[in-house]
Parts: structure tokens; sequence; C-alpha cells
């Protein structure tokens, strides 16, 4: 029994072509803006890409982009045939077409769904990623001489100021490291010989941030060293004064943003999903109400359209029954291929 099924009168069939042409041109429209929106992301993604320790989270613009493309694919070839449907003399040419491009253009829907899943289900994966990168650009902050980390310094900077945000976690993570170079100590002042020898791994470490952790909302002109000392400053207290530097880390900062996008682009993701699947179910109705017409002199009658042309678990059953006979038929053909060339090398005669 066929599933979903219904009756297309004549001047339903040329409506329903006629409105699923135009929602196919929408439809590809919204293919180049999920096109956009992978472009998007990736290039975002990418300009972070130094204080992130994998790339995991790139399958997801990856996929939006490729989505994005096939779509368009897929839509203009929707578009067609509604249009051919049109003319009943040229609608048989798509009859062996259709049933693969009916199974490719699910999947590649689906993976619309996949793309909007995997965006929210990695972001554990971001976070640590962020954190593990994060923790290696603060330590790698002072190599401007080293090749490979001369622009790390420039990276951190500009991340702090334009997301107003200090350290990893936050602004103390960066009394765990020597973020000044060598270079710019003087070895000869016995408050640097000092800090060099107060630590094991003979570390300059002082209770300091860079510049671009200042917060220039504060009402203070900015204090980067000393944090912790209160004597250091003029009516300063350290724990009540943390609004003189951005207080969030970089790592939730971060987190934030790209959450943020993820959060925009998942609901337009499920409207294109919403939209393309609508568009193939309505062309599987198209096409299985215009093959009722094909042999027949009168075009005008009234025909039948469905899903399934049988029941989920029929077609099922016969879907697997179909893949067994092709996996044997391959099977046999490898198997008489290997016969075929141990033969000869069988008959060969005996040397002495």
């Amino acid at each position: 029994m066929a599933l979903l099924k219904l009756k297309f009168p004549f001047q339903k069939r040329v409506r329903l072509a006629q409105g699923l042409w135009l929602l196919s041109w929408l439809s590809m429209f919204s293919g180049v803006i999920t096109f956009v929106m992978g472009v998007f992301l990736k290039t975002e993604l990418h300009r972070r890409s130094e204080v992130m320790h994998n790339m995991d989270i790139h399958i997801v613009p990856n996929l939006l982009m490729a989505v994005g493309l096939a779509s368009v694919g897929i839509n203009i070839c929707a578009s067609k045939v509604c249009q051919d449907s049109l003319d009943p003399t040229r609608f048989p040419r798509w009859k062996t077409f259709l049933p693969p491009f009916f199974i490719v253009s699910v999947f590649v829907t689906s993976l619309l769904l996949v793309a909007m899943i995997l965006s929210f289900a990695l972001q554990p994966s971001l976070e640590e990623s962020l954190k593990i990168g994060l923790k290696n650009g603060i330590r790698f902050y002072k190599d401007t001489d080293t090749p490979g980390r001369c622009f790390q310094k420039e990276t951190i900077d500009r991340l702090q100021i334009e997301f107003q945000c200090c350290g990893n976690s936050n602004y103390r993570d960066w009394f765990e490291v020597q973020w000044i170079s060598n270079r710019y100590l003087d070895f000869t002042s016995k408050e640097v010989k000092d800090r060099v020898k107060s630590n094991v791994d003979g570390r300059y470490l002082m209770d300091g941030v860079p510049f671009s952790c200042c917060n220039p909302s504060s009402p203070r002109p900015c204090i980067q060293n000393s944090l912790r000392d209160n004597a250091a400053h003029y009516n300063y207290e350290y724990q009540t004064e943390e609004l003189n530097l951005y207080s969030r880390g970089c790592r939730q900062a971060l987190v934030s943003y790209y959450m943020g996008l993820m959060n925009t682009i998942g609901p337009c993701v499920l409207l294109f999903f919403l939209l393309q699947m609508s568009i193939l179910v309505s062309l599987r109705y198209l096409q299985t109400a215009m093959e009722g017409v094909l042999g027949e002199e009168n075009v005008e009658i009234e025909t039948e359209g469905y899903i399934l042309e049988k029941g989920v678990k029929e077609t099922l059953m016969e879907t697997k029954e179909k893949m067994m006979k092709f996996l044997q038929f391959a099977q046999v053909g490898d198997a008489s291929a290997e016969t075929q060339a141990t033969e000869p090398e069988a008959e060969k005669p005996a040397t002495a």
C-alpha cells in the first residue's frame, strides 16, 4: 500500500509545479546564505586559530559550505524538473534520474541537521581547545624573536582589547608566566636577580599584566604592576580594585562569542532544512503524480501521488534485498576475476 497517497487533478498538478518552481529558487538563495554563513564562521574561527589547540570545530563551517553549494545544485535541478513537468512530453527524461536524485538530496539536506547538532555538541571541545591554546599563547607572549611566535604578543594583545578580557580564566594567569622577554630585563639590578632566584625555574615572575588588560572604563589610571601590593599604590585595595582590569577571562569571552554565532546560525539552518525537505516531499508527489500521466492520451486526467510506493517496512526490506544482491554480485565478480588471474599461472609447464 502506498504511503501518504493523495489525488492530483490536472489543475492541482499545474499549481504544484508552479509553486515548487518558485520555492526551488527561493531555496537556492537559502543555499547561498548557508554557504555564506559557513564562510563567515570559518573566517572567524581561522582568525583565532593561533589560540586554538585543535580544529575540530571547523567541521561545522565545512559542512555548512558543502551543503550550501550542494543545495544550490539540488534546487536548480528541482526547478528544471518542475518546469518540464508542465509538458508531459519532456518529463519522461527525468524518470530514471529522479530516484537517485531524491536519495542524494535527502542525505545532503540531513547534513544541515548534523551541522546544527555538532555546533552545540562540540562546545566542550571548543572550550578545551581554547583553554590549551590560550595557555600556550600567554606562555609564548614574550617570544617576539622566536620564529613562528613573532606575532603571538600582537595576537594576544589585540584579542584582549577586542573582547575586553584578560588572561585565560582571569588576569591572575599572567602572574604564573614570565611574559617579559629577557632582552628587556636588567640582570644587573638586584630586584631582577631576586625575582629570578625566587622560583625554581629561574623565571622573572611578577604580579603584573600587559597593558591590553587595562579597562578604559575604570576612573583610575591603569595599574599594571604590583597588583597585589596595597602599599605600592596610594588609596589602593587590590581585592576591591578589579575593575581597573578586565575581570573576564578570554576563554569565557571567546566561547560566548562563538556560541552566540552558533545560536544565531542554528535557527536559520533549521529553517532552511525544513524548507528544503518540504520541497523534496512536494517534488516526490509531483513526480509520482506525473508518472500516472505517462502513456495516456488525455494528459488532464486525475492521478495519484505518494511518498513511497509501498509501506515503510516493505520499502526497507526491498532496499535491503537489493543491497544484498548487489554485494553478492560484487563478491562473485571479484572471485571470478581472481580465478582468471590464477588460472594462467597454473597452466604454465614445469621446467627442469
